[in-house]
């Protein structure tokens, strides 16, 4: 007899991160002026878009899909380590201020509304 497991949860917060990640690359790209292009998106958001989607594969973000710790935790720092290197690899920006920002923007993004949900779960 099979299993049936639901996987709603995991699609779920595995979209909301990538929501988040997209997110934070527009406003940074209004932020300096340079257009809110589809175009323009996708090259800022994919390495970070990388980071997160390696972050999920490393916590097996599945399991636990909306905890801060392990999951989210893996996630925040693999999106921006991977997202810095390969924007490095790639000959765009990592200056320290914005990967300052980009650290607190991120686990604001990508550990809050994880936090949100946790907050959520405790008080239903």
């Amino acid at each position: 007899m099979a299993v049936r497991t639901d996987t709603r949860p995991a699609v779920l917060a595995l979209a909301g991160d990538i929501v988040c990640v997209v997110v934070f690359c527009a406003l940074g790209r209004r932020s300096h002026e340079e257009g809110l292009t589809l175009a323009g998106i996708a090259e800022t958001a994919w390495p970070f878009l990388s980071g997160t989607v390696l972050g999920w594969l490393v916590s097996r973000g599945w399991r636990a899909p909306t905890a801060v710790v392990p999951t989210g935790v893996i996630v925040w720092v693999a999106t921006v380590v991977v997202g810095m290197l390969l924007r490095k690899a790639s000959s765009q920006g990592v200056a320290t201020s914005f990967v300052i920002v980009a650290s607190v923007a991120t686990a604001l993004l990508l550990l809050g509304w994880r936090g949100v949900a946790a907050l959520v779960r405790r008080r239903g």
